[in-house]
This record gives structure tokens, C-alpha cells and sequence, in this order.
């Protein structure tokens, strides 16, 4: 049965549209389970009625014309109730409504289950029997597991058919909503990501050269030919006569004619090489899996695995050549921050996946950068949106497709408006941040590469509350050595001295990946991140903390943090190798200067530790995004669990209170502690992108002493303390 249903899956998965996989799905349950008739009903959103969508074993001319109220019939009953329901003997139920026309009232067992994706009930499956006979377990596994994957398929079909519109010639102000990525508004020209060797994931793209796009197939096809020839050469010895026919199967079809005049013809019809060997893998493996014979059928296993074969060679041409428009609006299912970086500055202008949040490191990347983004567009079908023109709308999380003239002509008088606007904000620069009540607020910005320093500078910052070191990692193709490291860190010490600096140590693991140091786990947000990583790698830790103190010497303005701190030896043990790489640079006759020492509170175990970590740092810096992802147990780059994601979450807020009590307990430090809300600031608990900081500062520099009300709010109704 599980062979079954992974077939018929990936049969749907190949039909042309959401009309042939619904007829491919009632007839494979027939043929599958053997029962009489089988029929999807999906929900009209407008007329909120059922709708009779595919049937085997009905009366096939009803097909669309059969229509139920939500409340209506056995079928309404399944939708209302959102689960499944085994019936021996439909009739006898007092919610049982037969259309005569169909031929259903010829059947007694009813099987109904719903299709539910993201709790909005699609429709209905439904099979019968003629028997007066219960649906057995085994059945009701199977009718509940090919439920889920169809409403999948339904959902994407919708999302399809939604951007078919948005592109049509009808389209005037429809949009996409997504979620708020990084604010701002941008026009340009979608480019979408290289994708993985995986068929699924290719895209349809205009080909530039026809005559080269054919040489790199037929150069494709040839090298994957060669490889199979030599490898079953070198194997046959070891191999079975059965298996070394494998090989030989593998390279007859690619000698296949059908296949290769197949792919010519649809380069020739302008798409690129990888689009039309997709949709020829695709067309050939759709025959096989229709054969009624186990053998032939199981033969679309092979065209699928060499359509992959053939996707490698493919690809690694097609990177080669790889331009991006002049105004590129990068687009992928997910869009790392090696992606974006790969994109040349003065071209990118935006950003959009069909996942991740607001509060992903690539939106955090693109608000530094100042572009917009746009996320969570979880049903696009982005395959089919390269080279097409887009509005993006990081403000209110929407992107526009092939915008008509009206959207581009309101979003250019928006772009001039909020241009106006920041110069009059620009005349406020040297005011004081200032609450009403005088509450002096210092105001420091977020950085990570070294473009972002003179905008921060001409926009009045009054240092850096948070220098990302990873960005610099994540944009090369190795290591980066020390002295490279020390020229960064210089450049950003000097643009603000004496104005404080805070650099936290490289900060990777989760979804910040090294595109040179892949780490494969499991579970990679629990897994080997930020302080884990570094202590694990002293060699590459300590080249960091060289380069920071060097960069220091003669400044004295930095502060350097410590990411993901869980327990206390973590502190002691990266305190140590600070002091080791201190004494090295001394030993060595190199000027360098210690700084202050900060640890990041994000494992809900710190929050635990707070009265011993205050001993061994400076300050704290309160990072609320992972704290409130593994406090709430939701995955914050997750589509699914957007909603119960909330940094004001009363746990939350009882954890940050919880921290901030400690760090104020008498007797814990000599130091005196202020807190105020705001950007990052000496000596203050503060707002900044997500990350809230408990800061300790010396008495030389000390701050007049303000008192807040307690840090929380009022909870709302319902809602717990």
C-alpha cells in the first residue's frame, strides 16, 4: 500500500492541471481499494457550496453540476466536522442525502474524509461500497494520508491560478500577500536562485542563445553518457548481470531519440535547456506511470532518475553564465544571505521567498542593506516568475506581478514622497533623542558590512549597538585570515571613536550557513550555533579575538558579545581564550587593548543563569528572536507557526523581567544599571530589531539614574498574566 500511494502521489505530482490530478486520484482509489465509486468535492468559495469535481463509478455527466450547501448531505457533514467518517450503511444516517442522477444511492458504505491545509477546509473524498461494510483500517490510513497530500496540491493549484490571473492582461492592482520582510517599496525584474540539482525546482527561463543552449544539453548528455559507460565498465566485475544492465538501460535512454528531439524542440521554442528537459522528463515519465504493468510503470523511476543525471552537468553551465538584471529583485523558496550577497550591490533592490519571516537573518541582512522584502509567499508558484516585472512592497508585505502602469506610477510618487520625507527628517539629526519626560535615549545602529558605516554616520548614529561579524564570513568563499578580519574591525572602531562599538563574535549555525563549511544537522537552530561553534573551533575562534583586540589598541571603544550563551563555562571558557589571545599579541610585541565583555540571553537557560553570568560580564544583550522561538517552541522562520509567534508573549515578557531583576539584585555588581527603551545604548535595556539589551556601565561614564515602570504590558482579555 505505501508503494501505491508514493505512485499515485507522484503522478498527481506530473498532471498537467488540478482537473487531471483529481481524475487520476478518484480513479487510482478505485482501482487501489476496489471500491465502486470515488469523488472529490471541492468548497466554491463564492457560493460556499460543494462542488462535484471528479468522480469514477458516478454518473460522469454530473461532474460540475452536482452542488451541496456546507450543510448539506454526508459530504457537508465531513467539511463541518473536519474529520473522517467510516459509514457501514450510509442511508441509515439521518444526515444522508443520495443524488439519484450520480448513481451513489446504489451504495451503501460511505468513506468520507476532509481536505484540510492550514486548518481551511478545501473539500471532501469520498468513496463507497455496495456492501453494507465497514472501510478497514489499513483503508482508512490510506484514505486519510492521500487526503493531506491532495489538499496540498489543491492549495498550490489555487495559488497557480491566482498568479496566471496576476499576470494575465486583466490584472490591474491584484497582489500577492506575503508578510513584512524589511520596509521600503523597490520596481524591478524577478531573478530567481540557481536551484538544486531537482527537477521540481526548475524554472521557466527565457533562453538568450537558442544555438548555445542546445550545445550545453547535447554537452550534457554526452558527459553523463560517458560517466555511465566508464563507471559500468569499471563495476562490471563486481556486479551482477542484472545490475550492470542498469547502466546499459541508463545510457539507451539517453540515446532515446524521443528525448533528445523532445528537449531540442522546446529550446528551439525558447526555453532555456534545463526548463525543456523538464518538462520532457516529465512528459515521458507520465506515459510509464499510466501502464497498467508493474514492470513498464515501475520504468518512470529510471526516466526520473536520469532526467536528475542530466540536471547536473546542466546547471553547472548555466551558473557559469549567470546575469542579473540591472534592477534584480532576488526570488527563491528560501533566499540565503550567501545568495544575496552573490548579487552585485548597486543591481539588487529587493527580495521575496516563498518562506521565512520577519524576523529571518535574510530580512534582518535586507533591512541593513535598505532594501525591501517580502516573505512567507507560501503558495507562489515561483518557478514561473523569472524575468517577469514586480513592485514589492516591504511596508505592507505585498508583491505586485507584471504591475500595470497605474502601480508603477503610484509607487514612484510613493518613492518620491518618502525621499522628501527623509530630508526633512535629516534637518532632526543633531537634535537630542529625547522622550517628552527628558529621558535621553542614545541612538546607535545595527551593522554588518562596511557600506552601512557612513549612512549610520550621516544619519546621526552615536555608535554601533550590534556589528554582525558573520556577514563577513558568509560573503567570501574561505576564512577570512586575521589580518583581513583586523582591517574590518579597524574601519569600523575608527568611523566611531570614541563612540562605543559592539562587535559579537561570528554568529552562524541555524540559517546562517558558511556556503564553505556546510554543517549537516538534523535539527541545525538546536545544533552546533554561535558560541557552541566557536569553542568547538579555537582555531578559528582565536583569529577573531586577535583580530578585535588589535583593532582595539589605541581606540578603546569596543565591546565585544558573546551569541547563543547557555551555561556558564561557556562564558568562562570564551573569557579565556580572549585573555590567551591577549597575551599572545603582548608576547608578540603587538599593541592591542582589552574590551568590555557582553553575553547574549537567548537560551532560556541564561535567562536562569543570570545571577552568575553578572559576575563574569560587562552587559547583557537580550536577544528576544531566539529567545521567544525556543521559549515558545515555534520555529520563527516556519510559514505554518507564524501566528503563535509572539516576542510579547507573556512568557516572554516574565523571562526578559525575570533578567532584568537579577541583573539589578543588590550585591550582584559594583556597577550601576540603567534602563531605558530605545537603540542600543551604554548602560540601557533597549529595543533594536528584535534584540532588547541590559547594558552595565562604569561609574566613570555613568548615566543619571531613571526610574521605569515595570517591563511588561497589560495582558489582554483572556489572555494569562
Amino acid at each position: 500500500m505505501p508503494i501505491t500511494l508514493r505512485r499515485i502521489v507522484r503522478e498527481v505530482q506530473t498532471a498537467s492541471d488540478l482537473d487531471e490530478a483529481l481524475a487520476i486520484i478518484v480513479r487510482r482509489v478505485k482501482e487501489t481499494l476496489l471500491v465502486d465509486a470515488c469523488a472529490v468535492y471541492l468548497l466554491d468559495e463564492e457560493s460556499r457550496q460543494y462542488v462535484l469535481m471528479a468522480a469514477a463509478g458516478l454518473n460522469p455527466s454530473w461532474i460540475g453540476q452536482v452542488r451541496l450547501d456546507r450543510s448539506e448531505g454526508l459530504v457537508g457533514w465531513v467539511g463541518d466536522r473536519q474529520e473522517s467518517i467510516n459509514l457501514k450503511n450510509a442511508a441509515a444516517h439521518p444526515r444522508y442525502r443520495p443524488f439519484t442522477e450520480t448513481g451513489e444511492a446504489d451504495y451503501h458504505a460511505f468513506f468520507g474524509v476532509p481536505l484540510i491545509d492550514y486548518r481551511q477546509t478545501l473539500g471532501v473524498l469520498v468513496a463507497w461500497r455496495r456492501a453494507q461494510c465497514r472501510f478497514d483500517r489499513e483503508e482508512e490510513a490510506f484514505f486519510v494520508t492521500l487526503a493531506a497530500r491532495l489538499a496540498k496540491v489543491i492549495h498550490d493549484d489555487a495559488a497557480t491560478k491566482n498568479v496566471a490571473r496576476l499576470l494575465g492582461e486583466e490584472a490591474q492592482r491584484a497582489f500577492i500577500q506575503g508578510v513584512q520582510g524589511a520596509p521600503g517599496m523597490a520596481i524591478g525584474t524577478i531573478a530567481l536562485l540557481d536551484p538544486l540539482a531537482d527537477l521540481a525546482l526548475i524554472p521557466d527561463r527565457p533562453a538568450q542563445d537558442l544555438a548555445a543552449e542546445e550545445a550545453v544539453f547535447k554537452a550534457a548528455v554526452t558527459t553523463v553518457q560517458k560517466e555511465l559507460c566508464a563507471s559500468g565498465e569499471r563495476l562490471a566485475a563486481d556486479l551482477p548481470s542484472e545490475a550492470r544492465a542498469l547502466f546499459d538501460t541508463y545510457v539507451m535512454l539517453l540515446s532515446s531519440e524521443s528525448l533528445m528531439v523532445d528537449t531540442i524542440k522546446r529550446i528551439r521554442a525558447g526555453n532555456w535547456a534545463p526548463g525543456a528537459w523538464r518538462d520532457t522528463i516529465a512528459e515521458h515519465a507520465r506515459v510509464f506511470d499510466r501502464m497498467e504493468d508493474p514492470y513498464l510503470r515501475a520504468r518512470a523511476e529510471d526516466i526520473w532518475d536520469i532526467g536528475h543525471r542530466i540536471l547536473v552537468p546542466l546547471q553547472t553551465e548555466a551558473k557559469e553564465s549567470r546575469q542579473y538584471p540591472q534592477r534584480c529583485i532576488l526570488a527563491g523558496e528560501t533566499v540565503g544571505i550567501a545568495e544575496i550577497v552573490a548579487v552585485p550591490i548597486n543591481q539588487l533592490v529587493g527580495v521575496i521567498s516563498r518562506s521565512g519571516s520577519a524576523l529571518s537573518h535574510t530580512a534582518v541582512l535586507a533591512r541593513a542593506l535598505g532594501i525591501p522584502a517580502v516573505a512567507n509567499l507560501a503558495a507562489l508558484p515561483i518557478g514561473r516568475l523569472d524575468g517577469r516585472e514586480a513592485v514589492i512592497d516591504g511596508d505592507q508585505g505585498r508583491v505586485y506581478l507584471q504591475p500595470s502602469p497605474a502601480v508603477v506610477a503610484a509607487y514612484q510618487l510613493r518613492a518620491s514622497k518618502a525621499e522628501a520625507l527623509a530630508t526633512r527628517l535629516g534637518a532632526l539629526r543633531d537634535e537630542p533623542a529625547e522622550t517628552p519626560d527628558g529621558v535621553r535615549v542614545p541612538l546607535q545602529a545595527n551593522a554588518g558590512f562596511i557600506a552601512e558605516l557612513a549612512p549610520a554616520l550621516a544619519h546621526g548614529a552615536e555608535g554601533i549597538g550590534l556589528f554582525r561579524t558573520e556577514f563577513a564570513f558568509m560573503a567570501r568563499e574561505t576564512f577570512p585570515v586575521e589580518d583581513e578580519q583586523y582591517e574590518i574591525y579597524r574601519t569600523v572602531l575608527e568611523s566611531f571613536a570614541p563612540k562605543p562599538v559592539t562587535l559579537r563574535t561570528l554568529d552562524v549555525g541555524g540559517d546562517k550557513i558558511l556556503p564553505y563549511f556546510p554543517m549537516e544537522e538534523n535539527n541545525p537552530f538546536l545544533g552546533c550555533r554561535g558560541i557552541r561553534f566557536t569553542l568547538d573551533h579555537p582555531e578559528i575562534f582565536l583569529i577573531q579575538l586577535r583580530a578585535m583586540l588589535r583593532a582595539n589598541a589605541g581606540l578603546n571603544n569596543l565591546r565585544v558579545l558573546f551569541p547563543m550563551i547557555g551555561r556558564v563555562d561557556e562564558v568562562d571558557e570564551a573569557r579565556g581564550l580572549l585573555n590567551h589571545a591577549y597575551r599572545e599579541l603582548v608576547t608578540e610585541g603587538r599593541a592591542a587593548a582589552k574590551p568590555l565583555i557582553g553575553a547574549m540571553i537567548e537560551v532560556p537557560s541564561a535567562v536562569y543563569l543570570t545571577a552568575a553570568l553578572v559576575k563574569r560580564v560587562d552587559f547583557f544583550s537580550v536577544g528576544t528572536n531566539d529567545l521567544t522561538q525556543y521559549l515558545l517552541a515555534v520555529d520563527r522562520n516556519n510559514a505554518a507557526v507564524a501566528t503563535p509567534y509572539d516576542s510579547l508573549h507573556p512568557a516572554v515578557l516574565h523571562a526578559i523581567r525575570h533578567v532584568v531583576e537579577e541583573a539589578h539584585r543588590p550585591g550582584q555588581t559594583g556597577r550601576r544599571v540603567r534602563r531605558n527603551r530605545g537603540r542600543p545604548s551604554g548602560g540601557a535595556l533597549v529595543v533594536r530589531d528584535g534584540y532588547r539589551c541590559l547594558e552595565h556601565e562604569s561609574d566613570q561614564s555613568r548615566p543619571r539614574q531613571v526610574d521605569h515602570p515595570p517591563l511588561h504590558r497589560a495582558p489582554s482579555a483572556g489572555a494569562p498574566g
